[in-house]
């Protein structure tokens, strides 16, 4: 280990490539990586600390960085950052300390920045099966718009995808011959990890109608995406936004009368709460889902085990 003579802001680009080279994290990892990490250097500009360098960060240093991202207001929702926000900061604080290490330059170990801790039990918005039925009824299959959205919801249910992984692709990806019912498409999903996903026979036939209708419209046969916005006629890229998913499913979701606030994601939580009522293991769901770890699975147990105490009371008070 050396004293390094450098200030610690010097060292982003370095840190940056360390990320790129060493960690194999791709160019939107980075991107978020320098823009969390970018919090801590302007901290120190404002501090008049933008010279330190790093052997001479301090436990006192970090522990007033922490107070400030504590105390900061968030300009959207005018509250204080949550502890999974502060987090993501902190980490990249981390990576950073980490980053000094593997070049042997002396700097506080990254272990002594501990992260807030999160709650026990992480609350996860599901939708039961009356609730799931109502809302992929919503949309209005007469219509073009009304095929793709009703594509995409089925598509979310069947796959348990992320809306990026769902909106990236393609229609040369699908290809369904007159006999395929069901479908089976590898993906490159969060952290470049790929794998399989799966499109029920339901979620294929009305793939199917989508893909046809929209393929009977001229302006729309050179189209790369495979679900494309319809009505962007001044931009030449058509592929849909995540935004007009969101903004979909909201209007959807208030047409079924479903009381819950419904994203994309939550269309995510309902297949793997489905899929463990029916009796897939945490590993098989894992898998399934694309977690790197186990650990964001888990997040789920609490839902079948609330499932299962449900069910046993049930069973034992019709008895009594």
């Amino acid at each position: 280990m050396y004293k390094s003579n450098n200030p610690i802001p010097s060292y982003k680009n370095d840190f940056l490539d360390w990320l790129e080279i060493e960690k194999g994290l791709n160019s939107k990892s980075q991107e978020n990586y320098s823009k969390f990490l970018e919090k801590f250097l302007t901290w120190l500009k404002l501090n008049k600390l933008n010279k330190l360098k790093p052997h001479e960060l301090s436990p006192d240093h970090i522990r007033q960085y922490r107070i400030s991202l504590a105390r900061q207001i968030s300009p959207s929702t005018k509250k204080t950052l949550k502890k999974t926000t502060q987090n993501y900061y902190l980490v990249a604080l981390r990576s950073l300390l980490n980053f000094f290490a593997d070049r042997d330059i002396l700097s506080i170990p990254s272990d002594k920045i501990k992260l807030p801790r999160k709650k026990s039990v992480q609350a996860v918005d599901f939708l039961n099966e009356d609730q799931l039925k109502s809302l992929l009824e919503a949309p209005d299959t007469s219509t073009i718009w009304g095929l793709r959205d009703k594509a995409i919801l089925e598509a979310f249910y069947s796959t348990g995808m992320r809306i990026a992984e769902l909106l990236s692709l393609d229609r040369e990806q699908i290809k369904l011959k007159p006999e395929t019912e069901n479908l089976e498409l590898r993906i490159v999903g969060k952290g470049d990890r790929p794998r399989p996903v799966y499109f029920s026979r339901e979620a294929v036939y009305w793939l199917r109608q989508y893909i046809e209708s929209r393929d009977r419209q001229k302006e729309s046969l050179q189209e790369k995406a495979l679900f494309i916005n319809f009505r962007n006629k001044k931009s030449d890229n058509h592929r849909l936004s995540p935004r007009t998913i969101q903004i979909s499913i909201k209007k959807y979701a208030i047409m079924a009368g479903v009381p819950i606030t419904i994203t994309p994601h939550v269309m995510r939580h309902t297949f793997a709460t489905n899929m463990l009522s029916k009796g897939v293991d945490l590993r098989t769901l894992q898998e399934f889902l694309g977690h790197k770890n186990i650990t964001a699975t888990q997040i789920y147990t609490h839902v079948t085990s609330k499932r299962l105490r449900d069910i046993h009371r049930k069973i034992h008070d019709d008895k009594a």
